[in-house]
């Protein structure tokens, strides 16, 4: 199957990385090359590009994708939380530029054996590494009844979370749940018939699973600040988030860093030394167009937010 990916918030995110055209700039979820390959058409010939994702089907796609780019491209498979560690090994430590798309690819999504999708009846997977041994099978089969309930609560926002990983562990106690067919049904059984109307009842647990499985909001929280430090002055770091605790993380996390003062407010001037690192660009997120909202209803949830180094 081609690696197919409609690059979302497109043209306002190569707007907003303001890119130089003798810059050096990263993109750590590199996927098909989308946002990639229009980043490196506005370089020069002094300009570079790296490109991070732990994918080996996106590596593939892509290193066909920006291969007219030659030697202006390198292109590392790894997760992004190592990007400033595999960056660093080949002399490089700062960049004037970051992308984050942290959505999960239609390529992943529409390839049934990758297992991500609760359309398909395929065997568990939802690896975007399929180097490493965690599977939501492993998490389906072995994880205590408490934390899949806390990871359905917490990553899928599910109000039937608790009786999802009820139903989880009775029918595991039977046989081992192998499939995403299996799957669906069982979290079909926990949902009262009236509330399965509000879009299909698998979604939220199939998220929240991938999530825990990928530890996708532990590695943002961990790769953030050094992003930003990674930063040339004037660079910014444009990251584009799929759900609301992705959002909640980076929001916090931008504010955090545009006034990291600690002072008490009644202090008439700072006295703990913070210093910003820069400013939020987009006070508010940027949102899909409707033109592109029309285009591709997979963006509907997706919000850019920008942070320039100072």
């Amino acid at each position: 199957m081609e690696f197919k990916h409609y690059s979302v918030l497109l043209d306002e995110t190569i707007e907003h990385l303001n890119i130089k055209p003798d810059g050096i700039y990263m993109d750590g979820t590199l996927g098909g090359a989308g946002h990639a390959y229009h980043v490196c058409e506005k370089l020069g010939a002094g300009g570079r590009f790296y490109g991070i994702d732990q994918d080996g089907d996106a590596i593939e796609a892509a290193s066909k994708r920006l291969a007219p780019f030659g030697e202006q491209v390198t292109i590392i498979r790894s997760n992004y939380r190592y990007a400033r560690e595999r960056l660093a090994e080949i002399g490089v430590t700062h960049v004037d530029g970051i992308v984050l798309d942290l959505g999960v690819s239609s390529y992943q999504l529409d390839t049934i054996e990758r297992g991500f999708s609760y359309k398909y009846d395929t065997r568990l997977d939802m690896r975007m590494d399929d180097r490493q041994t965690l599977s939501a099978m492993e998490i389906v089969n072995e994880y205590p009844e408490m934390e899949l309930f806390r990871i359905i609560r917490d990553y899928g926002e599910d109000q039937f979370a608790k009786n999802i990983a009820k139903h989880i562990v009775k029918a595991r106690s039977e046989a081992a749940i192998e499939t995403t067919g299996q799957l669906n049904e069982i979290i079909k059984a926990a949902i009262p018939a009236k509330m399965r109307m509000n879009g299909h009842p698998s979604k939220k647990t199939f998220q929240a699973i991938r999530i825990e499985c990928n530890h996708e909001l532990d590695v943002l929280k961990e790769s953030l600040e050094g992003f930003i430090d990674m930063l040339n002055p004037g660079g910014r770091l444009c990251i584009i988030t799929f759900h609301s605790l992705e959002d909640r993380i980076v929001k916090s996390a931008f504010k955090k860093e545009e006034n990291p003062c600690v002072c008490p407010p009644s202090f008439p001037v700072c006295t703990c030394g913070q210093v910003s690192k820069g400013r939020v660009i987009s006070k508010k997120p940027i949102l899909p167009s409707d033109k592109e909202l029309e285009e591709n209803s997979r963006s509907k949830s997706a919000k850019l937010r920008v942070f320039e180094r100072a």
